[in-house]
């Protein structure tokens, strides 16, 4: 009689530039309280100042190349020499992770790992395969205006062009099952990676089903990367992967 493999939760934590936040976003992930089993897949994505060296002097080595660590193992390291993005780093930590479900985290703490157990229930339960991390179901959040513009902009263009309902579009906190994840075959290399993730989720007919979570943002001084040009970009990709 064959069993259904045991859920195993695969955290993909991209990181480029975050020595200030990188091991209080590992250490939590390791803490919260999950429903099933993780494993962490943290992804330096060629930074340039000192994740590397804080890693390392943590216990947490860097292979040259490859995945440090064995499948399961609780937390693993893929290396990336140089960068290529956020949607690059996404789909090497896909590529190598061994999980049922797949979330994504973020690096910089604008949202707490804390939230990952509410947003991975459903599809635990059964009740998703989708679940996104709205940050506009809890109200206003605190940010700039002209933040919440450009999200609700490219959220609207969103369910302009697919028919959707969705309250972000951009969130980080993007959890499917795994072989949901695998079937939209991504290749997108940078911030267009969440546009691509939703628009073929949603041409694939998957329904997401949205819980809200908190912020909290920071300013680019603080070390925030994604700018004007990248809305643009989103735009691009959303209306190419509709007509597409």
């Amino acid at each position: 009689m064959n069993h259904p493999a045991p859920e195993l939760l695969s955290i993909i934590v991209p990181v480029y530039n975050e020595v200030r936040t990188v091991l209080a976003v590992i250490e939590r992930l390791r803490a919260i309280e999950l429903p099933v089993a993780r494993e962490i897949l943290v992804v330096n994505d060629g930074s340039t100042d000192g994740t590397r060296e804080v890693l390392e002097s943590a216990g947490i080595r860097l292979a040259p190349s490859g995945v440090e660590g064995e499948p399961g193992a609780g937390i693993r390291i893929i290396h990336a020499e140089k960068n290529a993005g956020k949607g690059a780093a996404i789909r090497l930590g896909l590529g190598a992770s061994t999980g049922t479900i797949i979330a994504i985290q973020d690096a910089d703490l604008e949202l707490d790992p804390q939230q990952l157990s509410a947003l991975v229930s459903p599809i635990v339960r059964g009740e998703a395969d989708v679940v996104f991390g709205s940050r506009f179901l809890a109200g206003r959040p605190a940010a700039p205006w002209i933040t919440i513009a450009a999200n609700r902009a490219l959220t609207g263009t969103t369910n302009l062009l697919f028919g959707s309902s969705i309250t972000d579009m951009e969130t980080c906190y993007k959890i499917m099952r795994a072989d949901v994840a695998r079937s939209l075959r991504l290749d997108a290399n940078r911030f267009d990676i969440e546009p691509q993730i939703t628009a073929r989720l949603l041409r694939g007919g998957h329904r997401i089903h949205e819980l809200p979570v908190k912020f909290d943002p920071r300013s680019r001084a603080q070390g925030k990367k994604i700018g004007w040009r990248d809305g643009v970009r989103a735009v691009e990709v959303l209306v190419k992967e509709r007509f597409r």
